[in-house]
C-alpha cells in the first residue's frame, strides 16, 4: 500500500489530523445508515415505492442493522490483529460501498434486509477499528478531541439523512452515501498504518516511517523507543481472551465499558433517533415532527462538537458525569409529560414541554454520555488485548441497543409511553454516580500509563512544561526537551 509522505505538506499535528478525518468517512456515511429508517421508512410506505413492506417489515429493517452488527463481532476481532487497524477500516468502507449500492438498486425487501445486514457488519467492524487506529496515532494532548471526531461525523451522517431523505429518491440519497465512501478509500489509503501495530508486527522501519509521517519530524525515536517498550511489555504477556476476565486491570476496563456501553442505549438514544417522529407526534408538539428531527439532530451535531473542543481541556470524567445526570433529568421531564397527557389531563398549553426536552436531551447527551465512551474505548485496554476487548465492548454495545429498542416497543405498547423513559431516566442518574466513583479520569494521560492507573499504580504529576502541561512521573515524556526539562527539575529537588 502507497503511503504518502503528507508530512512535508502538512506540518505539525495536520497529519494526524487528516489521518482521522479521511479515517471517519466511514462514521458520516454510519451516522446516514443509522438514521436511515426515520425518514425512508415513511416513503417505503407510499404506493409509489419502488420497494413494497409491510408493517411487520419496519422493525426487521430498524433490528437486523444491529443483528449484522452482532454477527460480524468474531470478524472483527480477526480482523484487526490480522490485517491491521487501517485495512480493517478500509474493509468496512467496502461493505459500506456494497449496501448502498444495494439500496440505490433495490427492488425488494429483502436486498434492503440484505443492505442493512452487511451495514451492521461494517459499523461493527468500523467502530472497533477506528477508535484503536486513532488512539495509536495521536498525542496525547489532543487524543481526545481527535477521537471525538468519530461521533462529530457519525451525527453529520444522521443530519444530513434527515435534511435530504424526505425530499429526494431513494437511489439519490443512497447515491449520495456511496459517493462519500468512494472519497474515504481514495483518500484515507495513503495514510499510514498505527505505528503501534506495526511494532506489534515487529515492523520498526515502518513503525518510524509512520510516526515520522504522524508527528510531522524525523526525531521520532524517543517516542518510537517508548512504543516499543510499551508493546514489548504487553507481548511478553501475550493476551489469551480469558485474560479479559481474570486480570484485575482488563476485568475493571471491561466492567466501565460494558456499563457505559449499556448506559448510552439505556439513555434511549437509539429509541430516539429510530423512532423520534413517533415520539413526538405522540407528544402532539408545537412543530411538525420531521422539522423537529432536522433541530434535533443539529443540535447533537453542535454539542459534540463543543464537548469535543473541551474533551483534552476539563477531562472525559466531568463531561461524563455532568451529561449523565442533565440527561437524566431532560427525560424524567419528558416521561412526566407522558404521564400526565396519558392521566386525561389536558395538555395543550404545555405541549411546548417534550419539544424542549427532547432537544435539552439532544445536547446534553451528546455533552458526555454521547461522546466519552467510544473515546475511551481504545484507552482503556493493553494493546496485547485490545482487540478483542474492544470487541468485546462492541458486543455489549450491540446487545444494549436491541434490548432497548425492544425494551421501549413493549412497554410503551403495554404501559405507555413515559414508562420506557422513566426507566430511561433513572438509569443516566444511576451511570452519573458511576462515572463519579469508579470512572478513571484519563485526560492528559499515555496509554501506559492509563494501564498503571487501572492497575492501582499511582501516577504522579509534579511539574509543568513550558506550555503549562503536567509532566508525569513514572512515564517517559513526549520528546527530549520535555524529559531533559524534567530530569533537570528532579535532580534541583534532589540537591535541596
Amino acid at each position: 500500500m502507497v503511503v504518502i509522505d503528507v508530512s512535508k505538506v502538512f506540518p505539525g499535528n495536520t497529519p494526524q489530523i487528516l489521518a482521522t478525518v479521511t479515517g471517519t468517512l466511514t462514521a458520516l456515511s454510519d451516522g446516514m445508515q443509522y438514521g436511515w429508517s426515520a425518514p425512508i421508512i415513511p416513503i417505503l410506505q407510499l404506493p409509489s415505492s419502488p420497494v413494497k413492506i409491510e408493517d411487520s417489515d419496519i422493525v426487521w429493517i430498524e433490528n437486523i442493522y444491529l443483528l449484522g452488527g452482532l454477527v460480524g463481532i468474531p470478524l472483527t476481532m480477526y480482523i484487526l490483529d490480522k490485517f491491521g487497524r487501517k485495512n480493517t477500516m478500509l474493509i468496512a468502507a467496502v461493505l459500506y460501498l456494497i449496501a448502498w449500492l444495494l439500496v440505490a438498486f433495490a427492488s425488494s425487501v429483502v436486498e434492503i434486509f440484505v443492505a442493512r445486514f452487511i451495514t451492521g457488519l461494517a459499523s461493527d467492524t468500523n467502530y472497533v477499528a477506528t477508535p484503536v487506529y486513532i488512539a495509536e496515532i495521536s498525542q496525547k494532548k489532543i487524543r481526545g478531541r481527535l477521537g471525538s471526531l468519530i461521533y462529530i461525523m457519525m451525527l453529520m451522517g444522521i443530519l444530513l439523512i434527515y435534511s435530504i431523505g424526505p425530499f429526494i429518491s431513494i437511489a439519490a440519497s443512497s447515491s449520495v452515501g456511496a459517493a462519500i465512501i468512494v472519497v474515504q478509500l481514495l483518500t484515507f489509503s495513503f495514510m499510514p498504518e498505527s505505528p503501534y501495530y506495526l511494532l506489534v508486527k515487529n515492523k520498526k522501519q515502518e513503525a518510524r516511517r509512520a510516526l515520522q509521517i504522524l508527528r510531522s519530524t524525523k526525531d521520532v525515536d524517543d517516542e518510537l523507543n517508548e512504543i516499543a517498550e510499551v508493546v514489548e511489555k504487553e507481548n511478553k504477556a501475550r493476551g489469551r481472551p480469558l485474560e479479559l476476565f481474570t486480570v484485575k486491570s482488563n476485568r475493571k476496563a471491561i466492567t466501565i465499558m460494558t456499563v457505559l456501553c449499556f448506559a448510552q442505549h439505556y439513555s434511549s438514544i437509539s429509541v430516539m433517533l429510530m423512532n423520534i417522529h413517533m415520539i413526538l407526534e405522540d407528544a402532539a408538539t408545537i412543530i411538525p415532527a420531521s422539522t423537529a428531527a432536522i433541530i434535533f439532530s443539529a443540535l447533537m451535531l453542535l454539542a459534540c462538537i463543543f464537548s469535543a473542543l473541551l474533551i483534552d481541556k476539563i477531562g472525559r470524567k466531568v463531561l461524563l458525569f455532568t451529561s449523565s445526570f442533565l440527561t437524566g433529568i431532560s427525560l424524567l421531564v419528558l416521561a412526566s409529560y407522558f404521564a400526565v397527557k396519558n392521566s386525561s389531563v389536558d395538555v395543550t398549553d404545555y405541549n411546548w414541554v417534550p419539544v424542549v426536552a427532547v432537544m435539552s436531551y439532544a445536547v446534553t447527551f451528546k455533552c458526555g454520555l454521547g461522546l466519552i465512551p467510544i473515546v475511551m474505548t481504545a484507552e482503556l485496554f493493553p494493546t496485547n488485548i485490545k482487540a478483542f476487548g474492544c470487541t468485546v465492548s462492541d458486543a455489549m454495545y450491540v446487545i444494549a441497543g436491541a434490548s432497548s429498542i425492544y425494551l421501549f416497543h413493549f412497554l410503551h405498547n403495554k404501559y405507555g409511553m413515559h414508562v420506557p423513559f422513566f426507566l430511561f431516566g433513572c438509569s443516566c442518574l444511576l451511570v452519573g454516580m458511576f462515572a463519579i466513583f469508579v470512572i478513571p479520569e484519563t485526560k492528559g494521560k499515555t496509554l501506559d500509563e492509563i494501564q498503571k492507573i487501572l492497575k492501582g499504580e499511582t501516577v504522579t504529576t509534579c511539574h509543568l512544561d513550558t506550555n503549562n502541561e503536567r509532566i508525569p512521573l513514572l512515564s517517559s515524556c513526549d520528546d527530549a526537551v520535555e524529559k531533559s526539562h524534567y530530569d533537570t527539575n528532579i535532580n534541583e529537588e534532589k540537591s535541596v
